[in-house]
């Protein structure tokens, strides 16, 4: 989705950011076609105006043992703010789940689950997910392979 305030070389910079963000700005410079002082700027710029939100690593879930990965559809029992609020910093602190986003259908939230095992995966249901008050029910589906 293009930004009204991004043009062209924005966007170049954006991408090659995307393929590798730690490519130095001397290259990254050259492979869009800028001013090596030129490019600081426009990646700076798009830093300032949070179009960059931050830098990040990909992982090798299978490299670091985490075999199993799942996407889990939770239901919440109702959306009062005394049990909403726990439920989500609960999310945000698990340290198996990637991702959490709320969504609209039948599933209140859609969990991004990594574990090393099936059986990791149970632990993290039975001791955390279906302990948390707000939680009426959880859907599992298992992620088979990463198209994207």
């Amino acid at each position: 989705m293009k930004s009204p305030r991004m043009d062209e070389v924005d966007e170049r910079v954006l991408q090659a950011l995307k393929a590798n963000s730690r490519i130095s700005n001397t290259e990254l410079a050259e492979q869009v076609g800028l001013s090596v002082s030129s490019c600081w700027r426009r990646v700076r710029a798009l830093e300032d105006r949070g179009i960059i939100a931050g830098y990040t690593v990909a992982l090798d879930d299978a490299g670091m043992g985490l075999g199993f990965q799942a996407i889990v559809h939770v239901q919440l029992r109702r959306h009062a703010t005394d049990e909403f609020t726990p439920f989500v910093r609960a999310m945000q602190a698990q340290e198996e789940i990637r991702s959490v986003y709320a969504t609209t259908g039948q599933a209140d939230y859609h969990l991004h689950v990594v574990c090393a095992d099936i059986d990791a995966y149970n632990q993290f249901l039975e001791g955390f997910l279906f302990r948390m008050p707000a939680v009426a029910s959880a859907q599992t589906n298992l992620i088979l392979r990463v198209v994207k």
